[in-house]
């Protein structure tokens, strides 16, 4: 796609903007994800990376194909809705699993040192 010289500078601006911006809060979020210590804080540097990268990408697609005036924004608008509801959804699924399985964990080790004391 050459479209690029038909569109208004101010798009191609914004849009360079947006998926700068999108990139880098995509790769903050992945580097918290390397050095975050434990899964509880792991879990939300990508998320928040994930959700507010995808909606800068989005949205700088979303001016860039308004502007050039060849499709609607449809599919950026719907992608946006899923990865805005299905992330949360998952970290918070992801969160309680891990805590279940501390909890268990937890429980199997006092009821083993209890046993050995009695």
């Amino acid at each position: 796609m050459n479209g690029a010289v038909e569109i208004p500078a101010l798009a191609a601006i914004l849009t360079a903007f947006l998926l700068i911006v999108g990139a880098a809060i995509t790769l903050v979020g992945a580097l918290g994800l390397i050095r975050l210590r434990n899964f509880y804080q792991r879990v939300h540097a990508p998320t928040l990376g994930t959700t507010l990268g995808t909606a800068c990408v989005s949205l700088g697609s979303m001016i860039y194909f308004w502007a050039l005036g060849s499709r609607p924004v449809l599919h950026e608008v719907l992608i946006l809705l899923f990865v805005t509801f299905t992330t949360p959804i998952t970290l918070t699924i992801l969160v309680r699993a891990a805590a279940f399985r501390d909890r268990t964990e937890r429980d199997d080790l006092q009821a083993g040192s209890s046993a050995r004391e009695g």
